[in-house]
């Protein structure tokens, strides 16, 4: 057995020889060759972009997008087609009668409610000269043709009793004295508006805060003796306001889609006319923008000039006013 295991070794050891001596040719002793012991690359690390960079980059596509934009002529005349590419074209600007034409069409190929909302979307020139800008407003109007099937809340502050018993027998909300202010302040009382005899206004000053915008104001015609008057323009009136965020923009509801179109126009003349009551008019216009829309379409530019009250007409009411 230990033959068998001797004769085994020396052939695998003769075996290796003869291998090695075919093998020598290739390398000779005199060059020494060094076989890496790795037959890979290590791969690169990927270099790490920075927030600055992609907004470089960002920022570089729409410089490109702008500038192929502004590389398209505009085309001469309205298109003739329904569908078409709105950068070929400037954007159109209609009379108040177009757009209410074209909001009516749209509601019928759209498929969408008759009775849907018309907005009136107003951007105003709030500055006034010297720094000072007109100061964010409220007010409210009746229009020509009234929409809203609701009647509004309206609470009226007096301490006379008889007066009391005359706004309750024209539909206010709630009437009373000093007695109403702490209801107010604990929530127990809310309306949409409230008005006021100048008697009493003292001591609503604890309702300032609470109240804010609604709080009772000359300006707003909600002080007054006479109340009837009063809760006629508040219980059926409209109120608009100057958006909180964007302080020189307004927009507000007008009409129904379903309304004649004069009566959507008249509507919409109403609203302007009493917006440009908050900014003189030698200042220039008020109203640098105005856009009608309904629920569901897209807003239509109008031509917002002839739409403007002149100043020669207020003029001609300040006289006839006094």
């Amino acid at each position: 057995m230990a033959a068998a295991v001797r004769c085994l070794g020396r052939v695998v050891i003769q075996h290796q020889r003869h291998s090695l001596s075919k093998m020598a040719p290739l390398y000779p002793c005199s060059v020494c060759v060094q076989v890496p012991n790795r037959h890979f690359a290590a791969a690169m690390k990927p270099s790490k972009k920075t927030k600055k960079d992609a907004k470089e980059k960002v920022s570089n596509e729409k410089k490109d997008d702008i500038e192929k934009i502004k590389s398209y002529p505009f085309m001469e005349g309205e298109p003739e087609d329904d569908v078409y590419l709105k950068r070929l074209y400037p954007r159109q600007i209609y009379e108040v009668e177009k757009a209410i034409h074209l909001l009516k069409k749209f509601q019928v190929l759209d498929f969408t409610n008759p009775k849907q909302g018309v907005y009136l979307d107003l951007t105003l020139d709030m500055a006034l000269g010297k720094k000072k800008k007109v100061e964010p407003f409220a007010s409210v109007l009746s229009f020509p043709y009234p929409f809203a099937s609701e009647i509004n809340k309206v609470a009226v502050f007096t301490g006379n009793a008889s007066e009391i018993k005359i706004a309750e027998e024209n539909g206010a909300a709630f009437a009373g004295g000093t007695e109403l202010v702490q209801k107010i302040l604990d929530d127990e009382i809310q309306s949409d508006f409230y008005v006021a005899v100048p008697e009493i206004m003292p001591e609503l000053n604890p309702l300032k805060k609470k109240l804010k915008k609604r709080f009772p104001k000359l300006t707003r015609n909600s002080i007054g003796r006479d109340i009837p008057k009063m809760l006629e323009l508040f219980k059926t009136g409209h109120e608009i306001k100057i958006d909180e965020e964007r302080e020189n923009f307004l927009k507000t509801k007008i009409a129904t889609l379903d309304m004649p179109s004069d009566q959507i126009s008249a509507n919409l003349q109403a609203v302007i006319s009493e917006v440009c009551r908050h900014r003189p008019l030698n200042l220039g216009p008020f109203v640098v923008r105005a856009f009608l829309r309904s629920s569901t379409s897209e807003g239509l530019l109008l031509k917002i000039e002839p739409l403007l009250p002149k100043e020669v007409e207020t003029k001609e009411i300040n006289k006839e006013a006094a």
